[in-house]
């Protein structure tokens, strides 16, 4: 077991093991959820970073937006299975290769998805294959900085009548918003960051 592993894994099992207060949608979900997953692959350097993706600009559904890998649950599946599915998907990530560390806190949409984030580790220089059809580009920003509150900003917009608020990353040009932000920031209240950076 490498040391990223052994550490991210010591840190999520305790951070999970207490209350924290998450983030949560801006506007109420849906009574009816379909549920989802995503994979957040962090790589095994000695500067983690994590795999995020840009939808394509074509996607009917939040084109252009930075998203970790993932989508649908299919009927059989439980959410670490489908996270691995997607990012085979999307990015060719052979599930071999990932060493899932667990299930975190599901984020309900107010778009109608129930998304059970998969924190994992995969080797530092997978041969990556974008597939067209899902993913415009791909991009690796340091765990550390993604993780850092003050990295993630707050923004207020106008929105069918009321003002919502999300929080926003941004990191050599990409941003990182919404739900994705959301995921990012209730992963890091799980974590003591200390421990994990520092420990």
């Amino acid at each position: 077991m490498s040391v990223l592993i052994d550490r991210l894994t010591r840190v999520f099992e305790a951070g999970h093991a207490r209350e924290v207060d998450l983030l949560t949608d801006a506007m109420a979900p849906p009574d009816e959820l379909r549920p989802a997953a995503v994979l957040i692959a962090v790589t095994d350097r000695s500067e983690p970073g994590v795999l995020l993706t840009h939808r394509p600009d074509t996607m009917r559904s939040h084109p252009g937006q930075a998203a970790f890998p993932g989508g649908k649950i299919d009927p059989g599946e439980d959410a670490i299975e489908a996270a691995l599915r997607e990012a085979h998907e999307e990015l060719a990530i052979d599930p071999r290769h990932v060493r899932v560390i667990g299930a975190s806190d599901p984020f309900r949409t107010r778009t109608g998805y129930d998304v059970t984030p998969v924190l994992a580790v995969v080797p530092p220089d997978l041969p990556i294959v974008p597939n067209p059809a899902e993913v415009r580009e791909w991009f690796e920003p340091p765990l550390a900085f993604v993780l850092d509150p003050a990295n993630r900003v707050p923004r207020t917009v106008e929105w069918e009548g009321a003002e919502r608020t999300y929080f926003e990353i941004v990191w050599e040009g990409h941003r990182i918003w919404g739900v994705t932000a959301a995921i990012i920031g209730n992963l890091s209240r799980r974590l003591a960051l200390t421990e994990l950076f520092d420990g």
